[in-house]
């Protein structure tokens, strides 16, 4: 097995996310190989079968939010293990728990259980189901970070610790954010970027070998929950910070802020990142959106409109042909004009059962022409959508949503889709499906347990 990652550097004229990633096929971190949420995919299924796609393997996983990452034929992911106490969330109150989260690594193929590395972790978070957090993989290191704050870099290929940092006990916080630590960690060159709060900076950039803080950037009081992502504009590689209260463009180098405008969801939190196509940039969260041109001559910026559009509370934003994509607060799949904020159409049909809900969640992958959507009920939609309207090509039941939230059983998990296969995971398993028009592997179904 090739274990050795290809470097991409990327060079292109206006706007584009700067990576240092693997292999195009891969899907290395949150939102894929350029945090973008783009599948390059060429053999995508027309429609799937009438009984579905087919299903390569499931393996049982314990909870949590966050999604798998695939690069170089293995899966990593993180769960959580409980030993005592109700993980049934109460909005706005912590939780808890008694149990340990877990680093796994499965073969991409079989589902095969390669190496595990587990801690011990009493969660006195809300919504305590389990991690929030896609492991990042850069090269043959994988960095997560887990809900009470341990940001860990393992080996990649045999699971050992080359070194971790409990983020509340060096940063002397009292207590994790009330909804956990959610920013994906982001690896730059030769640094790794998470989200910690503070009046010296809510960014902190840390050397990725060793994990000692080079320097902190935007302060703010609170932590947040938006991950932090790096594009190219304005001539210049520039790292988009969102934090509770403003929305902040900084050198990734140094920290130094190119611009800043104040941008404050409800409840101090910001949760899906900012989405960019060509010169503009569309950042969205509960009670608060705002759609920002970027300069192309110079790091620099304008408001083009702010509290208008649709706002979104933990669903990834797509961008395309000036039109923002998206799902919002209460479930609904909508479509807004990045010109003006109006909005084109909604529809619940991809997303939620019908109900309209709190938090309502899907999850937008583009591949080609078309739009895979992972519904909160456990439903994969092939789809497609222009500005004039939304069209369903094909949908099937993947995963039973296994969460209680706001009154109903949710999934809250985003896919990882690599190698033609789509990996998807609940509280309870994970499912690795094929997606290409020739299935891709063995077509028997595999069961495995750990």
């Amino acid at each position: 097995m090739n274990r050795i990652a290809t470097r991409l550097t990327t060079f292109c004229f206006g706007l584009m996310l700067v990576p240092t990633i693997v292999n195009a096929q891969d899907w290395p971190q949150w939102q894929g190989v350029a945090r973008d949420g783009v599948w390059n995919e060429s053999r995508l299924m027309e429609k799937f079968p009438a009984d579905g796609p087919k299903v390569l393997w499931r393996k049982e996983v314990g909870a949590g939010y966050g999604g798998p990452a695939v690069t170089n034929g293995r899966i990593f992911l993180m769960d959580y293990k409980l030993r005592e106490g109700d993980p049934t969330p109460d909005p706005g109150k912590r939780n808890p728990i008694e149990g340990s989260e877990r680093v796994l690594c499965l073969d991409a193929n079989s589902g095969e259980w390669l190496w595990e590395q587990a801690y011990d972790c009493p969660y006195r978070i809300s919504f305590p189901a389990g991690p929030r957090c896609t492991p990042t993989v850069d090269g043959d290191h994988v960095y997560t970070l887990g809900s009470e704050g341990m940001l860990m870099c393992l080996d990649a290929n045999e699971g050992s610790i080359l070194w971790k940092v409990d983020l509340k006990e060096r940063y002397k916080m009292k207590e994790a954010p009330i909804w956990g630590f959610a920013a994906h960690p982001l690896v730059w060159g030769d640094r790794v970027y998470t989200m910690i709060g503070g009046e010296k900076g809510a960014v902190v950039a840390m050397d990725k070998k060793t994990g000692e803080e080079l320097w902190r950037a935007c302060p703010d009081a609170d932590t947040g929950y938006c991950p932090p992502k790096v594009v190219m504009a304005g001539g210049t590689a520039q790292m988009l910070v969102w934090t509770p209260t403003t929305l902040n463009s900084i050198n990734p180098e140094d920290g130094k802020v190119y611009w800043s405008f104040p941008l404050a969801p409800a409840y101090k939190m910001p949760v899906a990142m900012p989405a960019v196509e060509n010169n503009l940039l569309f950042a969205s969260g509960e009670g608060a959106s705002m759609c920002v041109r970027l300069n192309d001559d110079q790091p620099t910026a304008e408001v083009v409109w702010d509290g208008q559009g649709f706002t979104t509370s933990h669903s990834p934003v797509t961008l395309q042909d000036g039109f923002a994509f998206g799902v919002d607060l209460g479930g609904n799949l909508r479509c807004i004009s990045l010109k003006d904020g109006e909005r084109q159409w909604e529809t619940l049909e991809a997303t939620t059962d019908g109900r309209p809900g709190g938090s309502g969640c899907g999850f937008i992958v583009r591949c080609g022409d078309r739009y895979l959507i992972a519904g909160e009920t456990g439903v994969l939609t092939i789809a497609k959508m222009t500005p004039e309207k939304y069209e369903t090509i094909s949908s099937a039941k993947i995963l039973e949503p296994t969460h209680q939230a706001f009154g109903k059983k949710v999934l809250w998990s985003h896919p990882a889709y690599a190698n033609g296969c789509c990996f998807w995971k609940n509280d309870k398993e994970l499912v690795c499906i094929s997606l290409v028009a020739e299935p891709a592997g063995s077509s028997e179904v595999k069961s495995s347990d750990k």
